[in-house]
């Protein structure tokens, strides 16, 4: 009578099924993975050209405000200006015509002579562009010592010799076509207005026109 219990177990138990993907299942998951892939990483990239961008556009605005606080602060003309090296212990100014500055100085021009002069000359800042973020100043900018902006005691940033009201343009640029506007523009107007906008270049890099 056991035999006979033990075999219908055996008969009736359930069927154990293994667990898995079918084929066609396998090949919908892969499609609708890539489809994910085709939409997130165009974003994902657009979204950390833009992080890039606005972090120099920010450093930069920061910047030229500290140097205006600066000059009204020590009553002294106070300088932005592009640089190669500006996190050297000895940074130097970049030449007026230079297209690979890697970010920019901001320091008291204490001598006047709107040039900066290691051991005479105070630094107050020292900025770097994030990687492959170009900075390119419009030709209003530029002088005999690289393209700069100073700012004098009343707060008004004065171009030299003459010390006429500075008017110019300052892109941080990526040479990309995500984001679509692929610039972030500083403007500074007439009464040392500054103000940040963003622009559509066709993913090309170029100096900006005057104001």
């Amino acid at each position: 009578m056991g035999e006979i219990l033990q075999a219908r177990r055996r008969v009736f138990a359930p069927r154990q099924t293994a667990a898995g993907f079918t084929l066609i299942e396998l090949m919908v998951t892969i499609v609708v993975a890539g489809i994910l892939l085709a939409v997130a990483v165009p974003q994902f990239e657009s979204t950390i050209n833009s992080n890039r961008l606005a972090g120099g556009a920010n450093e930069l605005l920061t910047s030229l405000q500290t140097a205006r606080m600066e000059a009204m602060r020590f009553n002294h003309r106070t300088t932005l200006c592009l640089s190669r090296n500006p996190t050297s212990t000895t940074p130097t100014c970049a030449p007026a015509n230079a297209s690979d500055a890697t970010g920019f100085i901001t320091y008291i021009d204490i001598n006047g002579n709107d040039l900066y002069n290691t051991g005479t000359d105070t630094l107050v800042r020292q900025s770097t562009l994030p990687p492959n973020v170009r900075i390119l100043p419009s030709a209003s900018l530029a002088t005999a010592n690289g393209s700069q902006v100073t700012f004098r005691a009343d707060g008004f940033a004065r171009s030299p010799p003459n010390n006429d009201m500075a008017t110019g343009r300052i892109d941080v640029c990526l040479p990309v076509g995500r984001p679509a506007e692929n610039v972030r523009r500083i403007e500074i107007g007439v009464g040392s207005r500054m103000s940040v906008t963003r622009v559509d270049t066709d993913g090309v890099c170029a100096a900006p026109g005057n104001p």
